[in-house]
């Protein structure tokens, strides 16, 4: 079993605009790079607490709704002051009803975006395969009427 420096929960976010379309929030983060909310595990917090403070805390949004029977993880290594850290990232799907978005000092953007946009302008790899999976997840979830 790998030993984790990092433990992070992140939340593929999500609103259904008028004709029951997906479309997923996406920030803009300081150093550049486009991806989700999402943010490391505090004492004492379950995944689910973390996730519901960082959105608070990254987006300002609060009217959450957690997506049941799914729950993927991802793990990569960065480098932090000249150490190689090993950062283990676990995502859940949100469904919001509030498209305001109020920005942390972390970011200095954001966006709502179709599955196809949002797979462009996500930076990394493995954040477009968890989107894919969330996507795939969504669509089987979601009937348009």
């Amino acid at each position: 079993m790998t030993m984790y420096d990092e433990i992070s929960v992140g939340s593929i976010l999500y609103i259904l605009d008028t004709n029951f379309n997906v479309n997923y929030l996406i920030l803009n983060y300081i150093y550049g790079h486009w991806d989700f909310p999402k943010g490391n595990i505090e004492n004492g917090e379950s995944e689910l607490d973390t996730i519901k403070r960082e959105i608070l805390e990254e987006t300002g949004i609060t009217d959450i709704n957690f997506i049941d029977d799914f729950r993927q993880q991802i793990s990569y290594r960065y480098k932090k002051k000249f150490k190689l850290v090993n950062k283990l990232v676990i995502y859940y799907i949100v469904e919001t009803k509030s498209n305001k978005v109020v920005l942390s000092f972390e970011h200095v953007n954001f966006v709502w975006l179709n599955y196809n946009d949002a797979l462009n302008r996500l930076s990394f790899d493995n954040s477009k395969k968890i989107l894919k999976n969330a996507n795939e997840f969504l669509s089987s979830k979601i009937k348009k009427y």
